[in-house]
């Protein structure tokens, strides 16, 4: 005989696509109950109307209770949580951060701020392929598209369709980032309102106070859950962004971007330096577009030798310990038309020299444990 406890274990295996937590634990089965004949009711209750995930949970609690041994058909019925049970889940979820900074200082998550002196280096896309290489090793990752005037992240990590971006599912105060290749993902780009004609085309024209506001909200409001490693592409640069994100997350490494040419090294380092002046540290460099191979096996320069390895010297200068060059990343068309085409390097062609120099520094990072204590913010220095 099937009882209902057989199939709440069943059930323990449907997880919530967004929030990534069974449907079970999140107090989203209202009811299960068995006839004589063996057949199952279950009502399940959505966290909000129009529930983006709405199919997929019903489609795989259908398969969960129709495969537990003899039961005979299943009666499902779909309804949305009260505002009372929908609070509760939001302040379980949150725990006993509430609305607050999830990354503070003494937070076990490692931040790394993604940063470089300039536009047109490829952080955006080596961010994006570094996040999805730490997932692939297993860790939980999010990203935050912190460039709020030049927001590519959703485009390069497939969450563009049609000029749309997908946007998050609000549960009350708390936002839910869109998943993509099994990190999480938030993103000015995914705030524009598509019925006004704010598409992924459109300009965001902010001064400092509302930049600082929304990475702050980003930081604060946005459910991440309990991450191994955290991410943000910072816009190019010393401004508004930096400081703020500097001030919200002292704790952070930087990592710098940088190509081969001289040019780009000068304007790498004074992002090196920013960082240290609001109490982060510079976990290394990565050298974007580092040369083309050529069929005979030589290495074309397009853009200078040596960048990387000069940024590196320059941010060690006075520091206990050096700032190493954390890999080369080889000028690569499959790297660019990933990122035209919403698919990764790292997943689409993992062998490219390209996808196994930004796999290096995400083996490097995922070497390295979760935080046990964080760094106090240097105040003296703000």
């Amino acid at each position: 005989m099937v009882d209902a406890e057989g199939i709440r274990a069943a059930l323990s295996g449907v997880i919530d696509p967004e929030i990534r937590r069974p449907i079970t634990e999140l107090d989203m089965v209202d009811e299960i109950s068995v006839d004589a004949a063996g057949r199952a009711f279950v009502r399940i209750k959505l966290t909000i109307v129009g529930c983006p995930a709405a199919a997929r949970i019903e489609s795989d609690v259908r398969e969960a209770v129709t495969s537990v041994p003899d039961v005979d058909g299943l009666d499902l019925e779909v309804s949305v949580m009260s505002p009372a049970e929908r609070s509760a889940l939001t302040e379980r979820l949150r725990g006993a951060r509430k609305r607050a900074n999830q990354f503070t200082a003494a937070s076990p998550t490692r931040v790394y701020a993604v940063t470089s002196g300039k536009g047109g280096v490829g952080k955006s896309t080596v961010t994006a392929n570094l996040a999805v290489a730490l997932a692939q090793q297993g860790l939980k990752v999010g990203l935050v598209d912190a460039d709020v005037y030049g927001f590519s992240i959703p485009g390069i990590l497939g969450l563009v369709h049609d000029g749309v971006t997908q946007q998050p599912t609000r549960v009350d105060d708390m936002i839910l980032p869109p998943i993509a290749y099994d990190v999480k993902v938030i993103s000015i780009g995914m705030f524009l309102d598509p019925s006004r004609g704010q598409g992924a085309g459109t300009a965001v024209a902010w001064r400092g106070p509302m930049l600082h506001r929304t990475i702050s909200q980003f930081l604060t409001d946005v459910f991440f859950d309990d991450l191994d490693v955290l991410l943000l592409d910072l816009p190019p640069g010393t401004g508004d962004v930096a400081i703020s994100v500097g001030q919200l997350l002292p704790g952070a490494d930087v990592l710098v971007i940088t190509t081969p040419q001289p040019a780009a090294a000068d304007v790498a380092v004074r992002s090196g330096v920013v960082a240290r002046q609001t109490g982060q540290q510079v976990f290394g460099v990565i050298e974007n577009m580092a040369g083309l191979p050529q069929p005979d096996g030589t290495v074309l320069d397009l853009f200078g030798s040596g960048g990387g390895a000069e940024v590196a010297a320059r941010l060690t200068e006075g520091m206990d310990d050096p700032v190493p060059l954390l890999a080369s990343v080889p000028l690569s068309v499959a790297l660019r038309s990933g990122g035209d085409t919403g698919e990764p390097i790292v997943v689409s062609d993992p062998d490219d020299p390209a996808a196994v120099a930004i796999r290096s520094v995400a083996e490097r990072i995922a070497s390295r444990p979760r935080k046990r204590t964080g760094r106090a913010l240097n105040l003296n220095r703000l």
